[in-house]
């Protein structure tokens, strides 16, 4: 009886905790952040991308304040195509993003190391020639300053080794213009792919939510 009485109590806490996980899910990102602040020289193009779960944050390949070639290599990629104007960023889980290319690879074990934040991470990179705007890919324009800021924050995300970008060795890549490098930082139920480009956001002063998990939760903010 007593056996039966701890197991009650635990599933009663961790239905509890499931429920307050979502409602806070679903409200916090209901809440704007950045919405007053006012920026002179808007003249830097950046982009917000999503396929439908996951979110990247676009940057132009080259520009006065930062060339990313030098660490974001053409040669790192199956094709090697050197003609592209724009890099999108993304960080992730590195077992979601080397292990399971589709939902039906995704094991059980990967999930839970994932949802815990004992895992490792990875920054996915891939070039663009040009980026349409549209319903899943919205157009910003920021201030120098502030893309200052974004680039510090992104720079921050990865792991360096004598200045350099550690790349990941893997074919799990998803297209002949992609590549994976070492990341800083464990993805976990409370830091997801998403939350990575909330707080991109927020570093570069624009708008977003107070806090996300989803790819939604930021897209919200630009209707």
């Amino acid at each position: 009886m007593k056996i039966i009485k701890k197991l009650l109590k635990y599933v009663a806490i961790f239905i509890l905790v499931l429920i307050s996980y979502v409602l806070i899910m679903l409200s916090l990102p209901l809440i704007s952040v950045n919405n007053g602040i006012t920026e002179n020289q808007k003249e830097i193009p950046i982009y917000i991308l999503t396929n439908g779960v996951h979110t990247d944050i676009v940057l132009p390949l080259k520009n006065e304040h930062e060339d990313w070639s030098n660490q974001l290599k053409f040669e790192h990629t199956i094709a090697k195509d050197t003609t592209h104007n724009y890099v999108a960023l993304g960080w992730g889980d590195k077992g979601f993003y080397l292990e399971t290319p589709t939902w039906a690879d995704l094991k059980v074990s990967t999930a839970l190391k994932a949802a815990s934040g004992l895992s490792s991470s990875a920054m996915h990179v891939t070039f663009y020639k040009t980026m349409n705007e549209n319903a899943s890919c919205k157009k910003l324009l920021i201030s120098p300053e502030n893309y200052t800021k974004l680039i510090s924050f992104i720079n921050e995300s990865f792991q360096s080794k004598s200045g350099e970008f550690q790349k990941i060795e893997t074919n799990a890549v998803y297209g002949k213009n992609d590549v994976f490098y070492e990341a800083n930082g464990s993805y976990s139920l409370f830091y997801t792919c998403n939350s990575w480009s909330n707080q991109a956001l927020k570093a570069a002063n624009q708008k977003a939510a107070l806090w996300t998990v989803t790819d939604s939760g930021i897209f919200r903010h630009y209707p």
